[in-house]
């Protein structure tokens, strides 16, 4: 049996009761026998593992102990989300059982088919070799793909109920203050300037649709022998209905380009930085002239600094859980960092569109 990327032996704080899991599959699922289990080391929210029998392999999806944000790490919300979405979009894995029973496993869970693939993390993989113009039409098929997501008719789907329509903005710029103040330690930035900034300078809707809100390549997979093709979207934990702008300002605030600073490309996670790529920039103009949106260089400044600052509260909540004991996955200690450079960044966006010098979106 071939080794799959990223898996690796369960941490110890991360174990749950495979026989237990087993005997649900089997009585849920009629799946036999009890699987080998491994865990996908790259996950910082919810806990991924993946479940290996002879003839096919699986994946269980579950949340993580410690302090939680009151709608975050919603099982049953993500299983529904993909199974509406596979019949009208179908870059989803295929879903099999979703449990709720927490004397299985301590918290409930949902386990879907492996999608077999090419993902794409901080560097590609052996042997993945494009061409620079291979790149950019690899990058403007995973772009597609968003927009793909974003024309889905929301009741067409069957997903009216994952969202509050209208007014999407303002409710981000408010809840996502209020998730970063909560989890707020002594040991990073403040933010209250850019919150300000936020909620003094917000946009009203430019429409709503399916969001996936977590838009990033190591949430792509690619087909093995067309490494061009997407087949697939992961990690719909944070998928909603909202405004499109919205989903492609959080995609590209993990988008860490070749010019950036060497602080920023210490904590890139994926390889936007090759030749090919379309910049941040481009990757906008892209997604408007395909959509037929118009934003301006000034306006995007926006969608950017909510992007950055929603990255920096996620780093943070995970940092929280490390700085009080909750976790003792010492890659959860190097989110501080994180959250300070963000804090940096979104800083100096917003002096210079209060200057009046024309956007300039890198660090």
């Amino acid at each position: 049996m071939t080794s799959v990327e990223g898996a690796k032996t369960v941490r110890g704080e991360d174990a749950f009761d495979i026989a237990a899991v087993s005997e649900w599959l089997g009585t849920t699922a009629g799946i036999v026998g009890e699987p080998e289990v491994q865990q996908f080391s790259g996950g910082a929210s919810n806990l991924t593992y993946l479940l290996r029998y002879p003839d096919r392999d699986l994946i269980l999806r579950r949340p993580p102990a410690g302090q939680k944000a009151k709608s975050a790490h919603d099982m049953r919300r993500e299983f529904h989300i993909q199974s509406q979405l596979k019949p009208v979009f179908g870059a989803v894995p295929e879903m099999i059982a979703f449990c709720d029973d927490e004397s299985v496993i301590g918290s409930d869970f949902y386990v879907m088919e492996r999608l077999d693939g090419t993902i794409l993390r901080k560097n590609p993989p052996a042997g993945f070799d494009l061409s620079p113009d291979d790149t950019r039409t690899l990058c403007t098929n995973v772009i597609d793909k968003l927009i793909n997501l974003h024309e889905i008719d929301p009741a067409e789907a069957g997903l009216l109920d994952i969202g509050k329509g209208n007014g999407y903005v303002g409710r981000q710029v408010k809840g996502w203050s209020d998730r970063y103040r909560k989890a707020k330690t002594w040991n990073v930035g403040s933010f209250e300037g850019v919150m300000r900034w936020l909620d003094a300078n917000q946009p009203p809707d430019v429409r709503t649709c399916v969001i996936h809100n977590d838009f990033r390549f190591d949430n792509v997979v690619l087909d093995k022998q067309d490494p061009h093709r997407v087949v697939g979207i992961l990690d719909w934990e944070m998928a909603t209905l909202g405004d499109p702008l919205m989903d492609l300002g959080g995609a590209l605030a993990y988008w860490v380009q070749a010019d950036d600073n060497w602080i920023f490309r210490q904590f890139r996670r994926q390889p936007t930085h090759l030749p090919g790529m379309l910049t941040r920039e481009e990757v906008v103009q892209y997604y408007c002239e395909r959509t037929g949106l118009n934003v301006t260089p000034r306006e995007w400044a926006f969608y950017e600094v909510f992007g950055l600052f929603r990255v920096a509260v996620i780093a943070q909540q995970i940092f929280y859980r490390y700085h009080h004991k909750q976790t003792r996955n010492p890659a959860f200690r190097q989110m501080q960092y994180a959250v300070l450079a963000l804090d940096w960044r979104c800083h100096r966006i917003i002096r210079t569109v209060s200057s009046g010098r024309s956007v300039d979106s890198g660090p």
